[in-house]
């Protein structure tokens, strides 16, 4: 029972639930939910519309998603070939709580920014030499 506990702990190195914090707390896995969210998209969609993502880093992302059981990937027998990505019922279970982040995120981006430009300002003041010295 004490290796159980040791499996199912966070903060252990190996433990699967710290694995899927990981990939959860991806800023392409936050951003490409959301955007499965609206409904499902192709490859191509996903990458216009989600900004900065590399062509190997959405496939990257979206393989890790569909083996994690978030995201379908339903390959249509057309020619061309089209595939689409989908949310799949776990996967539409973290919409609420990303969308949590997303307006908490919204709400407070002003304090943030405010928060840096202030250590930003501190962190310059310590480094910069004082005259004559």
């Amino acid at each position: 029972m004490n290796d159980l506990k040791q499996y199912a702990d966070v903060y252990y190195a190996d433990c699967p639930v710290r694995r899927a914090l990981d990939r959860i707390g991806d800023k392409w896995t936050v951003l490409l939910i959301g955007m499965l969210e609206e409904g499902p998209r192709r490859f191509s969609d996903l990458r216009r519309g989600v900004g900065g993502i590399s062509q190997k880093m959405l496939t990257q992302t979206l393989r890790s998603l569909e083996r994690d059981g978030l995201i379908s990937r339903t390959l249509y027998a057309e020619v061309p070939p089209r595939v689409e990505y989908a949310l799949t019922p776990l996967g539409e279970t973290l919409c609420e709580p990303i969308s949590a982040v997303v307006r908490w995120t919204e709400a407070h981006i002003g304090e943030v920014m405010a928060a840096q430009a202030a250590y930003d300002h501190r962190a310059q003041v310590k480094t910069t030499p004082i005259d004559g010295a």
